[in-house]
């Protein structure tokens, strides 16, 4: 079975995809929620450079998704669209994590 991706981001990773179709609930609350809200948890999902981060991220997606929570918390947004501006908070944000 092959799981809807979002906008920008128009193929799911297959760690995520994995962890999605091997839990019914998170499976149906993902072909329930927008194009723009899978697209946000795949990048929140991808964004980490860390494994170990980015296997708790996919984790959460899976609990996250279950318990009604239609998008990831506290994140900045998806960067790869370009059918928007970067807010000028997100520019900052991004400012900052590329002089470290």
């Amino acid at each position: 079975m092959k799981l809807p991706a979002g906008t920008v981001h128009d193929t799911i990773p297959g760690d995520l995809e994995a962890a999605l179709l091997a839990d019914t609930a998170a499976q149906t609350a993902w072909n329930d929620i927008t194009p723009l809200a899978r697209n946000e948890w795949i990048c929140w999902t991808t964004y980490p450079k860390q494994q170990k981060t980015r296997d708790e991220h996919t984790r959460r997606v899976v609990e996250e998704l279950k318990e009604g929570i239609r998008r990831p918390c506290c994140w900045i947004g998806c960067i790869h669209r370009t059918d928007k501006e970067i807010s000028p908070s997100v520019k900052g944000i991004l400012e900052r994590k590329a002089k470290k």
